[in-house]
């Protein structure tokens, strides 16, 4: 075969050039030989391959093993943070490992819960996993589920019909943040609302879950809208005095930072004069000065939800499961 054909190789120009069979290719290509081939034929083969630029078909594969082996990820237009980038990656690595292949398809927000469906459900996924999103209905799971995808699972808040439930309570890490201020005293609370619109999703959740445990200790709360910017948190530092209250639930670590270095620019004593509370319980929260209190937030390894899904593709008549995804506790430090 001339190097400068233009006609891809295939796995008989792999059998000629390694002088075996096209099963044997297939064997060693698709690392189901068991011992039927020696290693040093599989060292042949492979190094044939290499040498031809040869890559298997991955339409040939789906059809021997049943399935596509893909694992559609779909990836709403959120800001993710360091803690979900990281579980993310480690689901990935997961999966990999159990030999599927993750994409990350990111969704349209003009396209409705059929439409959105039948587009992931045109690429053939063995599985789906939706992110914090309302894309996915009832109907999309039958779209998914006729087009011969296995398992669909939803990264949610609230169960969807015929889906697997992957549950974060984001309601849980404000109401952990609110427990902790009430149970210091505080009787005037306010919440960081990030005007990302991407982060509603998390945000709302948490107000929530902190005005419910206030609520029951009759403690006032009082949202505050926030952009992620330094003008907008010295913005905030300036008229801190005037609102009224002792203590913020900052949304997350991050956003604390900010406001923490305007707070110290301002001469906003933290803690006296405001108690911070972050979230996720970042490194971050730990090399700031004072330390920052933050609500820890445990996300299960990447690694088990992998085998998690794994399982279910093979048994892809599972009753539809649910899953809490994630606990949260405080971890305490010097900021409140």
């Amino acid at each position: 075969m001339s190097e400068t054909s233009s006609t891809a190789p295939t796995s008989a120009d792999v059998a000629r050039l390694a002088g075996v069979s096209r099963a044997t290719v297939s064997y060693v290509l698709n690392d189901t030989a068991g011992g039927r081939v020696s290693e040093k034929t599989r060292l042949r083969v492979r190094a044939a391959a290499d040498q031809l630029g040869y890559v298997p078909h991955a339409a040939a594969r789906s059809l021997r093993a049943g399935h596509t082996g893909l694992v559609l990820m779909a990836a709403p237009e959120i800001t993710f943070g360091p803690l979900f980038n990281e579980f993310f990656t480690d689901l990935r690595a997961g999966l990999r490992d159990h030999g599927y292949t993750a994409v990350l398809y990111g969704t349209r927000g003009d396209l409705s819960g059929r439409e959105i469906a039948r587009a992931w459900a045109e690429l053939r996924p063995t599985a789906v996993i939706t992110g914090v999103t309302d894309d996915l209905t009832p109907e999309g799971v039958e779209i998914l589920k006729r087009s011969g995808t296995r398992a669909v699972l939803a990264l949610t808040e609230r169960p969807v019909p015929g889906a697997h439930s992957l549950i974060l309570d984001q309601s849980g890490v404000g109401a952990t943040a609110g427990e902790h201020l009430v149970a210091r005293g505080h009787r005037a609370i306010g919440v960081l609302m990030p005007t990302d619109a991407t982060l509603r999703r998390f945000s709302g959740p948490r107000l929530a879950g902190l005005r419910e445990a206030a609520d029951r200790a009759d403690v006032r709360v009082e949202p505050l809208d926030l952009d992620y910017t330094e003008e907008s948190a010295a913005a905030l530092a300036a008229r801190w005095p005037s609102l009224g209250l002792t203590a913020l639930f900052c949304y997350n670590d991050e956003y604390a930072a900010l406001v923490l270095a305007a707070f110290q620019d301002a001469g906003v004593s933290v803690p006296s004069d405001a108690a911070l509370v972050g979230a996720d319980d970042l490194m971050l929260a730990r090399v700031l000065r004072p330390r920052l209190t933050s609500v820890h937030v445990s996300l299960p390894k990447g690694l088990a939800l992998a085998d998690l899904i794994d399982r279910l593709i093979r048994e892809p008549d599972t009753p539809p499961e649910t899953h809490a995804l994630g606990s949260a506790r405080i971890a305490v430090r010097e900021s409140s």
